[in-house]
């Protein structure tokens, strides 16, 4: 089947979709028309698309016939310049098209779990853990995402040790993704006296927050539930309840903990979902792994041991190591403009699939 059938193919289900959507027996089972309903928005944009080709194929057709019949030659040669105009447009929407086939990654339209730890650099690493902090709580106000913050090691003077918070909205997971990998910052701390420039890092792990739609079955005997009092800064009790959760997963070591909210039921259920996407992530790796014995990927959005980015705040400087894309705008990135560097990301990772196909 070529491009043009594969289309014709997809225009015709979005049709027939609609038709199904509008039927009786559908309104009336809602689980049906939400699946519909998902598979009709999911069409939507290459449909339309398809339909936009045919409109340029048909205008190229037409300045063609008029290139070709016209007795005028001042009408020939305009004739001629539209249609060599509408082939590059074609052109280009054939590759908007072929972006648009590309398989999509299930979780991208989930929230997004993301954990940021403080790594080499002491109390350096921690103070930059939560500059990141920010920097993606700004991030998510500016796509007008919500953060729930799960779990928390602070330390004094705006520092984490490491952070456990769920950003929530459409998308967020098929953005943040690519924040994933070892940040490393370059500056003269404030505690040192001598002005010499040090180097810190700090880990950003996100994965997809599962829902019911990914089944991941955790058995009740291969998981001990520990609970004890919330902690603050200096570890001082925030609560007179045990509420508290550790989830300690046997099978695999994973230990997941909540202590944000004063029930122990909903830091349970939170510590479960979060316990899942960890699951979900190590199943993916191994899935990952498999692909990376017959491809490497240049975008790499996955591995936590990869420096990724590096900040450099005596040259103003912002530089992702995975595209050679350097900035000098620092202080804005610092304020939640990454956008760039995703769109630049996933750009890449686009042409690199398409390269695959």
């Amino acid at each position: 089947m070529d491009l043009i059938d594969k289309l014709a193919s997809l225009a015709q289900r979005y049709e027939e979709l609609n038709t199904l959507m509008a039927g009786p027996e559908v309104l009336d089972d809602l689980a049906l028309l939400q699946r519909y309903g998902r598979e009709h928005a999911e069409l939507e944009k290459v449909v339309q698309q398809y339909y936009d080709l045919l409109k340029i194929d048909k205008q190229i057709a037409e300045a063609q016939e008029m290139q070709q019949s016209s007795d005028d030659a001042e009408l020939r040669d305009l004739a001629y310049e539209e249609g060599e105009y509408l082939k590059r447009s074609r052109e280009q929407l054939i590759e908007q098209i072929k972006i648009s086939l590309l398989p999509k990654d299930r979780m991208d339209d989930k929230n997004a779990i993301v954990t940021i730890q403080a790594g080499t650099g002491g109390d350096e690493a921690a103070l930059f853990a939560g500059e990141l902090l920010r920097m993606y709580s700004r991030y998510a106000d500016m796509h007008r995402w919500k953060i729930e913050v799960l779990d928390v090691n602070e330390m004094g003077q705006g520092g984490i040790r490491d952070i456990t918070f769920v950003v929530k909205g459409k998308g967020a997971y098929s953005r943040m993704k690519y924040e994933g990998g070892t940040h490393r910052v370059q500056r003269v701390p404030v505690t040192e006296s001598n002005g010499r420039i040090h180097t810190s890092t700090a880990k950003v792990i996100v994965l997809p927050e599962v829902d019911d739609d990914i089944n991941i079955e955790i058995k009740d005997n291969d998981i001990r539930v520990d609970v004890y009092r919330s902690t603050g800064h200096g570890g001082q009790s925030v609560n007179t309840t045990d509420s508290a959760v550790r989830i300690t997963h046997m099978p695999s070591g994973l230990v997941v903990t909540c202590q944000d909210e004063k029930s122990q039921l909903k830091n349970k259920l939170k510590a479960m979902t979060v316990l899942k996407s960890r699951l979900w992530d190590m199943e993916e790796e191994r899935r990952q792994e498999e692909l990376r014995k017959t491809r490497h990927s240049q975008v790499q959005t996955g591995d936590r041991s990869e420096k990724i980015r590096t900040y450099n705040f005596p040259q103003d400087r912002v530089t992702d190591h995975r595209i050679g894309l350097t900035r000098h705008n620092l202080p804005d990135v610092m304020s939640g403009e990454i956008d760039e560097f995703i769109d630049n990301l996933i750009a890449v990772d686009q042409i690199e699939k398409l390269q695959n196909l």
